[in-house]
């Protein structure tokens, strides 16, 4: 197969590995000319172009919601660190892309795998001068000094945690253990990086498959709370299961399409806004309502502690109002600072809150609701 056709290949198969804040189930990929290239998004809404590809979908798991499982009988493929280093070079020193993420299938052990792509960032590095962003995928039983060398030379680093709990990660593979192949190299990643800063100063990443196995929101985000407490785990992403054609799960019921931007809302409030998972609701069934934001949601169900009065509460009272996100509620603090008073609501929409969904948790000047005008 020519390079071209193996980029086409791998760089459409590096698609279901989410570095993207909040995807909201769109397909990042910028153009089906120039394959590989991937619109990462930032927790500050930043974009940035990445160069995105495995180096193989040549693989030894049998990860049933994935199109690489070992038993799916497809043209399997595989790139050379020299060759992946040369396109990514030519999509960079063209300003196609800022960055590259790179991961890959497992053929056999994951050694050999991760090497390959360690041997990437070390060309990029060491021998073009590379001093760009690089993430490196870790595979799951990749040994410490392996990931101690990607951790010297790249940006970022991460390892697919794929479920909340041992049991329905268990669902999903049989050829992977929960909590060797994936959380003690989470937290080898974590001891690493508390020792020295320097590696993968970005921080370790994960993503979770949604809707693949039976385990509720409520055990997604503990699992997700748990990693920013104890792993020091940056960013949490959530993937879409999508039921694939020619996989164990292709028959398998697909989740709410709102589902996972719900879930990186609820992220978002836990890691962001500082609120605790018992502010959240959470269904019987220990879901969230797909139809309202989780942050209404909260606040619905605390109404004792609203309204607030906009001129007199705290910014951590602020930040719990629906509407009113981290920038406008500083806003308001540091005016308030200055000794302005708020009055009417197109004050806070020239703020940058959404009044129509402060408004019925809000005062102004102890007016409440329909007595507020613009």
């Amino acid at each position: 197969m020519n390079m071209a056709k193996k980029l086409e290949v791998l760089g459409e198969a590096a698609k279901y590995d989410r570095c993207n804040y909040s995807n909201f189930n769109v397909d990042n990929f910028l153009s089906e000319k120039i394959p590989g290239i991937y619109n990462a998004t930032g927790g500050n809404g930043c974009t940035v172009p990445l160069f995105k590809v495995l180096m193989t979908n040549k693989c030894s798991n049998d990860c049933r919601y994935c199109i690489n499982h070992n038993k799916h009988k497809f043209d399997r493929v595989e790139f050379s660190p020299e060759e992946v280093t040369s396109i990514f070079l030519d999509y960079y020193n063209n300003r196609y892309v800022e960055g590259l993420f790179l991961t890959s299938g497992m053929p056999g052990d994951a050694e050999s795998s991760m090497e390959d792509m360690v041997e990437v960032a070390r060309k990029l590095r060491m021998e073009h001068g590379y001093k760009g962003y690089i993430h490196l995928k870790i595979l799951p039983g990749t040994s410490y000094d392996l990931l101690k060398r990607a951790m010297t030379l790249a940006d970022r680093v991460s390892i697919n945690m794929e479920a909340a709990t041992p049991d329905s990660f268990e669902e999903l593979s049989s050829t992977k253990n929960y909590q060797t192949d994936i959380i003690r190299r989470m937290k080898w990643i974590k001891r690493l990086n508390d020792r020295n800063r320097d590696l993968a100063p970005s921080g370790q990443t994960t993503q979770f498959i949604v809707g693949a196995t039976s385990e509720t929101d409520e055990e997604i985000l503990k699992r997700v709370e748990w990693l920013y407490k104890k792993i020091g785990i940056k960013r949490s992403y959530f993937s879409q299961f999508h039921a694939l054609k020619d996989t164990p799960m292709e028959k398998h019921e697909e989740p709410h399409p709102k589902r996972t931007s719900r879930l990186y809302q609820a992220d978002h409030l836990v890691n962001s806004y500082g609120f605790k998972l018992e502010e959240l609701v959470f269904e019987d069934g220990g879901n969230m309502q797909v139809d309202k934001d989780p942050k209404y949601c909260a606040a619905l169900s605390n109404m004792d502690k609203f309204p607030v009065e906009v001129n007199e509460a705290s910014y951590r009272e602020l930040l719990r109002v629906p509407g009113v996100g981290k920038l406008s509620a500083r806003r308001i603090v540091e005016l308030r600072k200055r000794g302005v008073r708020f009055s009417r609501l197109n004050e806070l929409k020239e703020l940058g809150v959404v009044v129509n969904r402060a408004e019925p948790f809000i005062k102004l000047q102890r007016s409440y609701q329909t007595t507020l005008g613009f």
